[in-house]
Order: structure tokens, then sequence, then C-alpha cells
């Protein structure tokens, strides 16, 4: 046993400190790049360089293109947002292995188990009680974020009382959809128990898609105001966008991000009749008409190219690996035995179900690259469709440019810890396509009239 003792430590405690060292050197690398290209643009004098030049090739990227005058404030930001990540990171990690060293796991099951209940009430019991320690664990540091770091950089509008509301309100949704879900799995699992992780995974599938549903129409609207869009400029430059796009979708709204946080976005949701768009209140205000519908044009690429539906089956053929790799920890005695847990009542399949989920985490973070390949792909792809909506590249790259500014965004992360934590390509990297998709497209229109000619 003392084998697996250190092959669990070692992967557990090993992927923290790879991701630790992984955002120290994206701190470190981000520091380096954007002091100098603040100072020189990253240029010795009478040279270029693509990977280098501002947006608008001339000045300094960050005066002229991002609007950032203070670049340690930027650099500030992203550093105590690493910082209190990681901090955040290796507390639970000692409260992890607190609980499975310290005998907390084995009395958890004892006490669930002394309740007398079947084994389906018992597990959503007993993983209802993780996510509520899950849950209590993370607040002193989700107060810190909002209070003290999303405080100090400007970010956030939220008062103690709406912070309180909205743990309050999340932590009753987290409840009901975990009791749903986990009465769902032990249901599959008590009543096929030779191919439970079939249907397992066949129900988080069916959940994915069911909450493409109901988060837009239920749950979203628990935390937020969203206005109608019907009339108006607004109206008219996103249908327009639509039409250029092919797209029909009458569903427009303005969400009261500003509420909470400065920070900026949009996002589209939903499918057939559920489809809507989504545009924060603070994206509204800090972007031109023409920026927003660029990034609008790049949102809707996402259906018009069915990156929805790749993703959704990208993630259920990753999730049918995981369910079934979890089938051959839970059913094999090694597991339960690795953390003291005694034979017969004291190994429960929801303990099974926990200790798979603690040892697979680690595995999901480390092959994350692989799942980011392919978002990373879309999003280049999205930004081609945008050109082409719009005609121009540059709306956005005004608009990316804009974004990252408003959000004190780092434009030159480390290329390792992009790869394991960017699904969408760099400013830079993003802003050199659209350009070069841009190039290529008034090339072809050029060459299109010539051809006719001919």
């Amino acid at each position: 046993m003392l084998a697996f003792h250190v092959a669990f430590l070692a992967l557990l405690v090993g992927t923290e400190a790879f991701f630790t060292w992984l955002a120290s050197l994206n701190i470190r690398h981000g520091a380096r790049e954007i002091g100098r290209r603040a100072t020189t643009d990253g240029t010795s004098e009478g040279e270029t360089s693509e990977d280098e030049e501002p947006a608008n090739g001339e000045g300094n990227w960050f005066d002229d293109r991002l609007d950032v005058g203070d670049t340690d404030e930027l650099l500030g930001y992203q550093r105590a947002k690493a910082g209190a990540g990681q901090l955040e990171a290796w507390v639970g990690v000692g409260l992890l292995l607190l609980v499975l060293y310290a005998g907390l796991l084995a009395e958890a099951i004892a006490a669930v188990e002394s309740l007398g209940l079947g084994t389906v009430p018992s597990g959503v019991v007993f993983f209802l009680g993780v996510v509520l320690a899950v849950q209590l664990s993370s607040v002193p540091f989700e107060l810190f974020d909002t209070f003290v770091v999303e405080e100090i950089f400007g970010f956030n509008e939220q008062s103690p009382r709406l912070w309180l509301r909205d743990q309050i309100v999340g932590l009753a949704v987290t409840v009901v959809i975990t009791g749903l879900l986990a009465a769902a799995v032990m249901w599959v699992v008590d009543s096929f128990p030779g191919l439970w992780w079939v249907g397992a995974w066949a129900l988080f599938v069916a959940f994915s898609l069911v909450m493409m549903v109901v988060y837009p129409r239920v749950i979203a609207p628990l935390f937020n105001d969203f206005e109608p869009v019907e009339s108006g400029d607004l109206h008219d430059a996103v249908t327009d966008v639509f039409d250029r796009a092919g797209f029909s979708c009458s569903q427009i709204y303005i969400m009261d991000a500003s509420r909470r946080s400065g920070h900026s976005n949009a996002y589209f949701v939903g499918f057939g009749a559920t489809k809507r768009v989504v545009l924060f209140d603070t994206l509204v205000e800090q972007m031109e008409t023409d920026e927003l519908q660029s990034v609008l044009a790049h949102e809707l690429a996402h259906w018009k190219k069915a990156h929805i539906w790749k993703r959704v089956g990208s993630s259920a053929l990753r999730m049918g690996v995981v369910f079934f790799v979890a089938y051959q920890l839970v059913t094999g005695p090694w597991l339960y035995e690795l953390f003291g847990l005694a034979s017969g009542a004291g190994r429960p399949v929801y303990a099974g179900l926990f200790l798979a989920a603690v040892v697979l985490e680690p595995l999901n973070r480390l092959t994350s690259p692989l799942e980011n390949k392919l978002s990373l792909a879309h999003e280049r792809e999205a930004d081609a469709f945008a050109v082409e909506v719009m005609g121009d590249g540059e709306p956005m790259v005004d608009a990316l440019c804009r974004l990252a500014s408003e959000n004190l965004s780092n434009p030159f992360p480390h290329p390792l810890y992009e790869t394991f934590h960017y699904t969408h390509p760099p400013i830079p990297e993003r802003i050199r396509n659209i350009r070069r998709h841009a190039g290529a497209s008034d090339a072809d229109a050029d060459q299109q009239p010539a051809a006719n000619a001919g």
C-alpha cells in the first residue's frame, strides 16, 4: 500500500505544484514581455516584428491600443489573481488530505450509514455534504477576491448584501442540482451494477443538453435582470449582424452585469426556440457599434460553424472515458483500502465515486490541453467568420484591444501556461490571424473582377 500512497500523493501534490510553478512562470514572463513592449515595443531600432508590433503598426502597444497607461496596474492585478488562486488551491489540497488521512472520510461515511437510508438517499446525503463543505471552505476566498482584489483594481460593484444574496441563491441552486444528479446517478449504479458507467455517462450528456435550455430561462434570471432589446439603434445594429450572418434570433437581452462587476462580456446561449443573445451592459457602454457587432458576429460563428455541438460531442467523449475509468476504480478494493475504509458497509459505492473523482481530477487538469486545442481552433474560426460578416477586420481588432484593456488581461502569457489554461488565443495572435484573414479576403475580392473580365 505504501507505493499506492506515494503514487497518489505524487499525483495530487505534484499536479498542484506544477500548476503553481506554471502560474509563477506566467507572471514572470508577462512582466518581462510587458515591460519590454511598454518601453521599446519589443523591437530594436530599425527592426520590425510581426509578433511584437502594436495593433495599429505604430507607437506603443499599451498606450495607443490597449489604453493601459499604467502597466504596473495590469501586472499587479495579474499577480493578485494568481496569488489568491494558488492560496485557495493549496488550502483545498490541505483540507482534502486532512479528510482522507485523518479518518474524517470514514467518520462521514459511518454517520451517513447510521441513518439507515437506502443506497440512493445515502448517496444523495453524502454528496450534498461534500458540496456544502466545499462551498463553505470557499467563502473566505470569494470574499477576499470580491472585496479586496476586485475592489482594489476598480472592478467590484457588489455590495455585501448583494454578495450574500448571490451566495445563498447559488447554494440553493447547487443543492437542488446536486441532489437531482446524485439521486439519478445512484439509482443507475444501484439498478445496473455491471454497466452503471454507461448510464451515468448518458445522464451527464443529457444534463448538459438540458442545462443549455434551463440555464438562460431559469437559473440566470435568479442572479441578473435581463432587459429585452426590442427597438432602437442597438436592436438595429444587432439584427443587421444577424442578417449578414444569415441567422435568425429575436431574443436579444442586456444583462445588468454592472451591478456586480466592471468586467465586460457577451454570450450566445440555448438552441432552437431558446436561442438568445446576452450583452453585458458594461460591454454596450464600453464599445463602439461596429466593435459590438464584430463581437456578436464572433459569437454567432459558434453556432453557424456547429462549434457548440462539436464541443458537446467532445465533452461527451471525455466524460465517457472518465466514467469508464471511474467504474474500474470503484469496482476494485484497493481504492477503499488505500484510505482505510473497512470492507462491507464501510465501502459504499458513493464513497468509491468520491475517491475516484479525487484521483481523476489531477489527471483531468493535466489533460486539459486536449480540450483546449479544440476550443482554440474554434475561436480562430469564429474570428475569421467575424471578419467575413463585417467585411473588415479592424472592428474586431479594436474590440479585442478594448476587452483586454477594460479587463486588465495579460496579452503575453507564457506558451506553456497558455497550453494548459487558454481556451482563446492570446490577443496579439488573434490580431495577426484576423488581419491575415482580412488581407486574404481583400485579395480574393480584388481577383474576382479580373476573373469575371477574363
